[in-house]
Parts: C-alpha cells; structure tokens; sequence
C-alpha cells in the first residue's frame, strides 16, 4: 500500500504547483486564438510591402535600349545612334561613349532625354573624342 506522502502529484497539480511559484497562469484557447492571428496578420502585411517595394505588385517601368550604328564623321567626332523604348513620360539618361582600336575610352558623353508620350523613339548623338574612334556605343540607360 502507498502512503499519501508517497504519491506523486497529478498532473494538473504539478502545472498549479509551479504556476504558483512562478507566476504563470495557464493561458486560454481565446489568447492563444489571438496571438496566432496578429502573427500571422504582420507576416501578411511584411509579405505585400515587400511585394509592392521588389516591384512585382507595382507597375515597374520597362526600359529597353538597342544600339542601331555608329558614323564615324572625323578623327575628332563619332555619331551613336540608338533605339529607346520606355514607358510614356519617363525621364531617361544615357551614357553613350566611343572606343578605339584598343577598346579604349575615347569619348564619353552623358546624355539627358526628355520624357515624350511616344514609347519607342531613337536618337543620335554626336561626341568628341580625343583620338579617332572605331565604334560607338550606348554604355547603360538609366531612369532619373
């Protein structure tokens, strides 16, 4: 036979044991419910804000640029020509540069372009070099 003294507590008795020692209270299904809820209501709110600020969820604007030719019109001067789509109304930067021989940096010229309600248009632009140039090319398009 067991004596009271012997008995391990219940369950239930050891949690109000040390609840009371501690000051823990067991906590109900409705906090629990709650707290579950709110966690995964801001994993829903940092998902669409990161959404929207990579641009999948915002319109993005597309730039394309093609290089359509170069004129070599001196030893001092090259023209590049080049094709810009972008969406209506985007202010637009260029950076067009000319190279030699050796493919080194002969001219260089940063180009400003207005926005246009047109979506492809191409331009030219002329640019002085230091030394005769064998090409010219569009070297990167930005949005300003």
């Amino acid at each position: 036979m067991t004596s009271p003294e012997t008995t391990p507590p219940a369950p239930d008795a050891a949690a109000q044991a040390l609840a009371q020692r501690y000051g823990r209270a067991p906590r109900s299904p409705r906090r629990r419910a709650l707290g579950i809820a709110a966690t995964a209501g801001a994993l829903v709110v940092a998902g669409v804000a990161w959404l929207v600020w990579s641009g999948v969820l915002g319109t993005p604007t597309e730039m394309e640029v093609l290089d359509t030719g170069h004129v070599i019109v001196s030893d001092r001067e090259t023209e590049v020509r080049w094709q810009l789509t972008v969406t209506p109304e985007t202010d637009v930067s260029c950076a067009v540069h000319a190279l030699n021989g050796a493919f080194g940096i002969v001219g260089w010229l940063v180009v400003d372009l207005p926005p246009s309600p047109q979506r492809t248009r191409d331009f030219s632009q002329i640019i002085r070099t230091s030394e005769e140039a064998v090409t010219g090319l569009i070297y990167r398009c930005w949005l300003t």
